[in-house]
C-alpha cells in the first residue's frame, strides 16, 4: 500500500516536531507493509529530494512565506502526479495552502489528517482560513488528534468528533544513540551538581523565561539545552537577575542529550501556551526513565505527563509554584524514582513508535479497505 504524505516542511530541510512525527510514522508502518512518500515545499528542491532512511523524501519549490505558510506554483503540479500513484493521502495540520492543494486536485482517494495543532499565533488570519479550514477537514475522512486532552479542549476538533480517532505521537527507542564514557564524562565536569533539565528549541511559548525566574528559588543547576529565537533574550534574563544555576548548554548532539536525560533528577517543560500541542521531549524523558514538571494546557503535555503518577502539573507561567514542583524533586528522592518508574511504563504502554504506527497501518487499511 502507498501513502503520500503532504507538508510545508520536511527532512533535510527542517527538523521539527512535525517532521520527526512524519519520519517515525513512515519508519514504522513501513514494518506493515506501507510504502511511504513524503512531498513539502524546499528553496532547494533538486539538492533535498532524496530518499531517507527507506522512503522518499521529495521537493517543490518553495516561492514565498506569508504568516508561516509556504506558497508553491509547482507543488499542484507534483502533488497532484504523486497523489495520482498513492493508494492514500495523509496530510498534516496546520497549513492552509495544503487546503487549497487538496481541492485542486480532486484525487479521490481517501484521506487523513493529523491535526497537530491549533492556529495559535496567527489568529488574527483564523477568521478569513475558517470557511477553508472548515471544509477541508469536512472533506477528509478521518481526523487523528495526538492526545484525548487534545481533542476535548481544541474548538476546532469538537466540530468534528464523530470522524475523528486519537492516536499518540510515539517514538523508537533504538533510534536513539547510547552516551559513551566520553559524553558521561562530559556530563560531570559539565555539571558537577544535580540538576533538572529542559531540552528543545528555545521559543517563545515554551515560558523558560518563567523558569528563569523560578530558577532564583530553586536549590539545584537548571540545564537549558538548545538553541532558538529568544537565547540571546533569555541568556541576558538570567544575567540580569544573577541566576547562577541556570546553565546554557547551547545545541546539544543526540548522544550528549541521552546521558542529560538519564542523569538529570527530572525533566523540565514550563511551555506555557497551546502553540505546545504535544511535547515530544516529555516523551523522550519518559522512555528514559525521568519524572517530568510540566503546566496545565488542556493539550496533550498532561497526556504524556499524568499528573501525580509522572510527575507534577503546575499552572502556566506560575514562577513560584515551578520552583516548589522543582524543589520537591530535590528533597523527594523516593517519589521521584516512583514517578520515573511510572513514567517509563507509560512511554512502553502508550508512546512507542512501533504502536503508532500499528494503528495508522490499521487506519490505512480499513480507509482503503471502504473504498474496494
Amino acid at each position: 500500500m502507498k501513502v503520500l504524505h503532504f507538508f510545508k516542511t520536511y527532512w533535510p530541510d527542517s527538523f521539527g516536531g512535525v517532521e520527526r512525527t512524519i519520519h517515525a510514522i513512515a519508519q514504522s508502518t513501513a514494518r506493515r507493509g506501507i510504502e511511504t512518500e513524503v512531498l513539502s515545499l524546499s528553496r532547494t528542491p533538486q539538492e533535498s529530494s532524496r530518499r531517507i532512511d527507506g522512503h522518499m523524501a521529495r521537493k517543490a519549490r518553495l516561492d514565498f512565506e506569508l504568516a508561516s505558510t509556504g506558497f508553491s506554483r509547482e507543488v499542484f503540479r507534483q502533488f497532484g502526479a504523486l497523489a495520482g500513484k498513492a493508494d492514500l493521502i495523509h496530510y498534516h495540520f496546520p497549513w492552509p495552502f495544503m487546503d487549497i492543494v487538496h481541492f485542486h486536485a480532486r484525487h479521490g482517494k481517501p484521506s487523513v489528517v493529523t491535526y497537530h495543532s491549533d492556529i495559535v499565533k496567527q489568529r488574527l488570519i483564523v477568521p478569513f482560513y475558517r470557511p477553508l479550514m472548515m471544509r477541508f477537514l469536512k472533506h477528509v475522512d478521518t481526523v487523528v488528534a495526538t492526545s484525548p486532552d487534545y481533542l476535548r479542549s481544541s474548538p476546532v476538533l469538537k466540530a468534528f468528533e464523530a470522524k475523528a480517532k486519537v492516536i499518540p505521537i510515539g517514538i523508537d527507542e533504538g533510534a536513539y544513540p547510547a552516551p559513551s564514557e566520553a559524553d558521561h564524562a562530559w556530563c560531570w565536569s559539565a555539571i558537577a551538581e544535580p540538576f533538572v533539565l529542559f531540552v528543545g528549541v528555545l521559543r517563545y511559548y515554551k515560558g523558560l523565561d518563567v523558569l528563569i525566574q523560578a530558577a532564583g528559588q530553586v536549590r539545584c543547576k537548571v540545564v537549558i539545552a538548545g538553541s532558538g529565537p529568544i537565547e540571546g533574550q533569555l541568556r541576558l534574563q538570567a544575567e540580569r537577575l544573577r541566576c547562577d544555576n541556570v546553565i546554557f548548554l547551547g545545541e546539544v548532539e543526540e548522544p550528549r542529550k541521552m546521558v542529560l536525560l538519564h542523569n538529570c533528577l527530572g525533566f523540565v517543560f514550563p511551555s506555557n501556551q497551546r502553540s505546545e500541542a504535544y511535547g515530544l521531549s516529555l516523551v523522550e524523558a519518559a522512555m528514559c526513565g525521568r519524572p517530568m514538571i510540566s503546566c496545565d494546557l488542556g493539550t496533550g503535555t498532561s497526556y504524556v505527563n499524568e499528573a501525580g503518577k509522572t510527575g507534577l502539573v503546575v499552572p502556566p507561567s506560575d514562577p513560584a509554584r515551578l520552583a516548589e514542583a522543582i524543589n520537591r524533586f530535590v528533597d523527594s528522592p523516593d517519589d521521584v524514582a516512583k514517578w520515573g518508574r511510572a513514567a517509563r511504563d507509560r512511554y512502553a504502554r502508550l508512546f512507542t513508535a512501533d504502536r503508532m504506527g500499528m494503528a495508522y497501518a490499521e487506519l490505512y487499511h480499513h480507509l482503503d479497505g471502504r473504498r474496494h
